[in-house]
């Protein structure tokens, strides 16, 4: 069987290596190339990690791609002090590959050129703010034709929010780009959103096994992972009802999973999508409509169920 061709987006944090270190393994996957954008943490960081997670895995070969810097609109990159300042819990690494190792050339130009040259067959995972994907379909408005399929881990259904009141972080990080993505975006579309990452969490019996592996892989992940664990446990002693406090989560992981393996995916939601961009509580939302009010074309799969056994297996095998 041919493999999958994957372009991967990422703001590399620790679920973003996570999902990487997933996709690096799976034999049935061929990773084109790594688009980084700010997000977690600044983009020089992002490109950094992203190079540090293939030292680990022996995956250096693969390009790697600096995209956007800043959202659409410009302001301030703040990041996420839920994986550390740096993105990957501020584990300091000496022997970390050099920014040498990217590419010349621009992530959004890297992204239309490997689309071009394969289309119809590369399905693109996004795991961070759609920055650099909003600006490829505004260079390019055919580019998300030429797409196989996109997967986006991104966006809430119930109006729960991780980062404000109603707004996930990667959503919220850029609401103009998700909102162009969504509705520019006609290729299938495939989204992981917080509350189904969350209410799919795994125990952290399982995470512990996992990370204890004795291998190289799974002693850096343990070592990367540890300061978010401090921040959950942080959450949970101040009673926040916050839905990772539950489990463990590796949000960006379900949406590499459902582009390694079609079978991950059990149910799902059909629907038009779209995000709010006013409203001082609600800016950054996603936008499920049910009634038909949008009137759009283009709708997307809102995963509500998956097989965690295959997900599990997918994850042991990542640090193997």
């Amino acid at each position: 069987m041919a493999k999958k061709s994957l372009l991967i987006d990422a703001d590399c944090g620790v679920d973003d290596a996570q999902a990487l270190m997933m996709a690096l393994v799976s034999s049935n996957v061929e990773i084109l190339g790594i688009t980084c954008c700010y997000g977690n943490t600044q983009l020089e960081n992002v490109c950094k990690n992203v190079l540090r997670v293939l030292q680990v895995c022996n995956r250096l070969e693969i390009p790697v791609y600096q995209g956007a810097s800043a959202p659409l609109l410009g302001g301030p990159v703040e990041g996420s002090l839920f994986h550390g300042r740096d993105g990957l819990g501020d584990v300091p690494d000496p022997n970390a590959p050099g920014l040498e190792h990217l590419q010349k050339e621009h992530a959004v130009i890297a992204m239309l050129r490997l689309v071009n040259e394969k289309p119809g067959q590369i399905s693109l995972v996004a795991t961070g703010p759609l920055t650099n994907l909003a600006l490829a379909v505004k260079l390019d408005p055919t580019f998300p034709k030429k797409l196989k399929n996109i997967f986006i881990m991104g966006g809430n259904t119930e109006s729960r929010g991780n980062t404000t009141v109603c707004g996930e972080f990667n959503f919220t990080t850029d609401p103009e780009a998700a909102y162009i993505v969504l509705n520019e975006f006609t290729c299938p579309t495939y989204i992981a959103t917080w509350e189904f990452t969350c209410r799919n969490s795994l125990s952290w019996e399982f995470y512990h096994e996992w990370v204890n592996q004795d291998t190289r892989k799974a002693k850096f992940m343990k070592k990367i992972f540890a300061h978010t664990i401090k921040y959950i446990d942080s959450l949970r002693k101040k009673s926040v009802n916050h839905l990772e406090a539950s489990g463990f989560v590796s949000c960006d992981s379900y949406a590499m999973a459902a582009a390694i393996d079609e079978n991950f995916i059990t149910e799902s939601i059909k629907a038009p999508l779209s995000v709010e961009l006013n409203g001082s509580l609600t800016r950054g939302m996603m936008v499920m409509d049910m009634t038909g009010h949008l009137e759009k074309e283009n709708k997307a799969f809102v995963i509500s169920k998956c097989d965690l056994e295959k997900f599990k297996a997918l994850l042991i095998a990542a640090l193997e």
